[in-house]
Parts: C-alpha cells; structure tokens; sequence
C-alpha cells in the first residue's frame, strides 16, 4: 500500500472540515493541485480541438486556471511548516473533505485580507537570503533544525506571492472585453467574471456574451458599468439557474442584451487520500490503488444558455425595450430543471482510476465525458 494511504488515517476524522496538520500530507496535497492545474488548462484546449469551446472561452478559462494555480502556489508557503514547530506557530490548511475536496472558502477570505497587509509584513521581514544565512548558521553552528526561521522564510515567501497579484480570490470582480462594432451603434462584449462559491467550496467562472445599445460604451460607462459589476456579483449563487441569472440581467439592463451565458463549475476534487465523498468515485478509487499523485480526480461541469430569439416590449407610453427569449433544453423537460440550453458533465483522472471506472461502470456514468491525463501532459478525450 502506498505512503499516501498510509498517512490518512493522520487526517481528522469526523468533521466536513479538516486541518491538514501533518507536514507531508500538506504538501502531498499542493502537488497533487499543481498537477491538476496544469491538466485543466489542457482540457480546456481538447475541447477548443472537439469544437465544444470556442478559442475565446479558452482563453478566458485558462487565465481563471492560472490564477487558481497561483493560489495554490500562495497557500502552500504558508502552510509550508504545518505540523512542524507546533500548531500556535505553523498552522493548519483547512479543507472540505466531504463535498468539494478544496481548501475552504474562509481560506480565501483570510487570504485577501493578508494580501491587503503584505508590503506592511514585508517591511518588517528580514529578506529571503538573510533567513537563509541564519539557516545555515543555525544548522553548522549550533548543530539545531531552524524550524523559526524556516517558518519566517515560508511566510516572506508567502506575502512575496501575494504581493504579485492575479490570484484566483473569493470574488473576481467582471471585465468586460470589447469584441467589435456590429453596426447600428450596437457594441459586442465578452463579460466574464469568477467566484469562489462559499455554499460548495469550489470555484466558478461565469462567461457572457452581450450587445451594448446605450449611447456610451459599457466600460466607460460611470453609471451603468459599476451598476453592471455589482448585479453580477450579487447572482453569482451556485443555487440560481443561469436562465434565472440571465432573465434578471436583460430586465435589468434596457441597453444590454445578453446573447449567451456559460458556466463552468471546477471541481468536487476526489482523492482517496484526502476525501471521503460518497458515491461510485470513491469505490473506484479505491480499487484502483493507484500510485502517489496519481489517486485523484476532478469533475468539471459546463452550462450553457442560449438566447432563441428577442422579442419587442412596450415601455413607457411609446418606447419598446428588447427582451431576450432563451433556448431551454428541450428534451424530457430537462430545461425547466437545469434552467440550460445544455449541460456537459466530464471527469478529469489519471489513467489507472480510469481502468478502475472502466472495468467497474457504475450507473450514471455513461453520459459523463472522460478526459484522462497522464504526467506527460498527454489528455485522451472518452
């Protein structure tokens, strides 16, 4: 049996929230993330491949994807001393074991708020090479493990990432990208904007394709724009359907026509190591007893709305307004639940849980796209 499954019996049972207190299993679990990172970027380009992304959304997707890797990257300096020098010092990643397999969102919300104070920390820090030459000092003469200073090194490393900036934080406030002039004073945009969803513990994008007919141009707009950020932000629930979040917006907006909204959940993260969902996944991993790094994977969910066609309404006593009607699925109902054009289901895992998926083929898993990856950076579309 592998040291990875040895160790997780290290993790507190009993709770949906854990604290990674053991040293090897912190960093265990940052690596596996880099790893699954890295893959998501290119899953996102097989299916730009397949013609199930547009080259945009991709784009878009993957600068979302780079950013929630540069928080994990935040995230594992600061807890880099977890479980050495004692919990008052080191601390502890806290991470959802039963339902997303992420860091918590709390995690996130302490984040922003160290990024607001990391150049007053910095100032106040010795710099990296002199932590390091008390190191070796500590180390040859006085023959001690400089666990302190170690512990300092990790946290200036920390602030250092943070003051870099374009991380993926709690909220991700929309940008608008001008794609062209469509003629009529009409104006196309790419709206897109992220969170990190507080309810699941998992992270969100949201892409919209909207007209602009108001006299200004959206970003330069000082009433409009601010107005646009905010109502976005505020209905950016895992609980609301993107039909729901799109009708809202076009009543909201008279000048914005939203064409088209996507959303893409990342994640739950399963890992016989670190969680313990239930359902299939968790047999399968299991009974794939794979490798170290190799014992994990990831779903990922797309929406899609689509608007069908637009209709004209009366406003005021001789103004019409334009109002979008969206394109639901129309197969057994689905659309009145999911609230969708579409909705694609995959999951990202290396090859022997995939083996182990294959030869099991629990219920429910036909309809799921498979994207297996290997530490090559090879991804096979199922």
């Amino acid at each position: 049996m592998s040291e990875t499954r040895d160790r997780k019996e290290e993790l507190p049972r009993g709770r949906d929230h854990v604290g990674l207190k053991d040293t090897f299993a912190s960093r265990r679990y940052f690596r596996k993330f880099e790893r699954i990172t890295a893959h998501l970027a290119r899953v996102a380009a097989v299916m730009q491949g397949e013609g199930r992304l547009a080259e945009r959304d991709v784009e878009i997707l993957t600068r979302y994807i780079m950013r929630l890797g540069f928080t994990f990257n935040a995230l594992s300096m600061k807890y880099l001393m977890a479980g050495r020098g004692g919990r008052r010092v080191a601390g502890a990643l806290s991470m959802d074991r039963l339902e997303s397999g992420f860091p918590v969102f709390s995690e996130l919300m302490l984040m922003a708020n160290d990024a607001a104070q990391a150049g007053q920390h910095l100032e106040n820090m010795p710099e990296a090479e002199e932590l390091k030459d008390d190191m070796v000092r500590k180390i040859v003469g006085d023959r001690e493990v400089p666990l302190k200073l170690q512990y300092a090194l990790s946290q200036r490393l920390y602030y250092e990432e943070l003051l870099k900036g374009e991380l993926f934080w709690a909220r991700n406030d929309p940008r608008a990208d001008w794609e062209g002039d469509l003629g009529g004073g009409r104006r196309a945009y790419t709206v897109h904007w992220a969170v990190y969803d507080s309810l699941v513990n998992l992270p969100t994008v949201y892409i919209m394709d909207l007209e602009d007919s108001g006299r200004t141009a959206l970003p330069k707009d000082l009433r409009r724009w601010p107005e646009v950020q905010t109502h976005l932000m505020n209905q950016s629930m895992e609980g609301l359907k993107l039909v729901t979040i799109a009708q809202g917006f076009d009543a909201d907006f008279d000048a914005l026509h939203p064409k088209r909204l996507r959303r893409f959940h990342i994640g739950p993260m399963y890992s016989s190591a670190f969680t313990e969902q239930s359902g299939p996944l968790r047999e399968v991993l299991r009974e794939a007893r794979a490798p170290e790094g190799e014992d994990w994977a990831l779903a990922w969910t797309m929406e899609e709305l689509e608007s069908r066609e637009v209709r004209e309404e009366r406003a005021g006593w001789f103004g019409t307004v334009e109002r979008e009607v969206f394109a639901l699925d129309p197969f057994a109902g689905r659309g009145a639940d999911t609230g969708a054009t579409r909705m694609e289901r995959a999951i990202i895992m290396p090859q022997r849980p995939f083996q182990a998926l294959e030869e099991k083929d629990p219920p429910g898993f036909s309809s799921v796209r498979k994207f297996v990856v290997n530490s090559s950076g090879r991804v096979l579309s199922v």
